[in-house]
């Protein structure tokens, strides 16, 4: 097949070019989901005379919507290296039966996901904590937000196999066309616009769904449009029991990586709990900032896992050892970034969620101490994302429990 001027070829070339070419769409993709985000909650927190309740009641579902993210990862991060492993042993028919194995997937859990959240969501959101204040707004938002649950699944799971071909840039691209569509939606559909009407918090989740039904749009028509080495092919979307127990014996410790962090937060939470209240803000504020710092490392990561696949199922394991050595020295240039920042200027940086002059002094004390950890945890960062492109999701497993719970709770 004729290579696209979008492909990249995963066997060819500088292994530190190809790292960045895929890394780069990878990060700007992920910092626009989080801006968009951002945008939600601006907005809804604008909501004339509601707006703290509206936004209260919009945090109550983020336990719900990880829960849509983690079944999306499961089977995307479970997929997607398998498919380059047999792409690289130029097997594309058995890479094009995990694709179809996991589209399929993807569909019965979102179509059951659907299901549970229209008759369980009230329960699960009291669950969560909402009051009789919150419960109507988070309802309204998650009673859309949950019809369109297909096209969400989808969308972040589809991302995967487009980015282990080599078309960063087009995920890149789609995500990004999918966020702007959300982006001028939001004040029209929240607020009203003409002959749209005021929804207030439904128009968010409106805008949402529109905004990821774009996305997914732009994959399909790539996917049944453009060439492509490895397509969705009506044929093999089903569930074969062998395909998809390798899937979810990478997707599922890879899953678990990602709810890893938030495990790790609400335990340091509880430890908190009897200290002054600044100690918690402290933690949630550095959280926040280190968020920057780790998805630019991720998204390093994103690039690792299918230039290790294809070269391991290549046959290349110089290349695969050559593409680890590279990774880690571009995170460990990120985390040594980071904490150059964090060292230089802490307190300003802990101001910029926080007035209050005890706490950035405390924030800033602790930031400081915190940073110098950046650049060891690269080591356990690149590792993971080398192991999980291996396909070899349980010993990434091991070292991320070592990492967040076993040593750093302990400690």
């Amino acid at each position: 097949m004729k290579q696209s001027k979008n492909e990249i070829n995963l066997g060819e070339g500088s292994v530190g070019r190809l790292l960045l070419t895929l890394a780069v769409p990878s990060v700007i993709a992920q910092l626009v989901n989080l801006l968009y985000n951002l945008v939600d909650r601006i907005y809804i927190g604008h909501i004339p005379e509601n707006g703290g309740v509206a936004l209260t009641g919009l945090g109550l579902c983020f336990p719900i919507l990880m829960i849509v993210t983690a079944f999306s990862g499961l089977i995307g991060y479970g997929g997607a290296p398998r498919v380059a492993i047999f792409m690289g042993k130029g097997k594309n028919d058995e890479a094009e039966e995990i694709l179809g194995n996991c589209t399929m997937a993807l569909i019965v859990i979102a179509l059951i996901l659907v299901v549970v959240l229209q008759f369980a969501a009230e329960p699960l959101l009291m669950l969560f904590g909402a009051s009789d204040n919150t419960l109507p707004y988070a309802l309204s938002y998650l009673n859309i937000y949950g019809k369109g649950t297909l096209f969400v699944m989808l969308t972040m799971g589809l991302n995967s196999f487009i980015n282990t071909q080599g078309f960063s840039k087009v995920g890149m691209k789609t995500v990004l066309i999918g966020a702007v569509c959300n982006i001028i939606l939001d004040p029209v559909m929240i607020f009203g616009l003409g002959s749209v009407p005021k929804l207030g918090i439904a128009g968010a989740a409106y805008a949402t769904g529109i905004g990821q039904c774009v996305t997914l749009a732009g994959y399909l028509l790539f996917y049944f449009a453009r060439p492509m080495h490895v397509k969705v092919n009506v044929a093999n979307m089903k569930t074969t029991g062998n395909v998809m127990k390798n899937i979810y014996t990478i997707g599922i410790p890879a899953t678990l990586n990602l709810a890893l962090p938030s495990i790790q937060v609400s335990a340091l939470n509880a430890i908190l709990a009897p200290f002054p209240g600044s100690y918690i803000l402290v933690l949630g504020v550095y959280y926040k900032l280190q968020t920057f710092i780790y998805l630019t490392a991720n998204g390093i990561v994103q690039g690792i896992r299918p230039l290790v696949g294809y070269n391991y199922g290549a046959g290349e394991y110089d290349r695969v050892k050559k593409i680890t050595h590279t990774s880690m020295g571009l995170i460990a240039l990120v985390m040594v970034m980071g904490m150059a920042i964090s060292c230089a200027i802490p307190q300003q940086l802990m101001g910029l969620f926080t007035t209050s002059r005890a706490t950035m002094e405390i924030g800033g004390a602790a930031l400081r101490i915190i940073s110098f950890g950046f650049v060891v945890s690269s080591v356990s960062v690149t590792f993971s994302g080398v192991l999980e492109g291996l396909g070899k999701g349980m010993p990434s497993l091991l070292i991320s429990l070592a990492r967040y719970l076993v040593c750093r709770l302990l400690l």
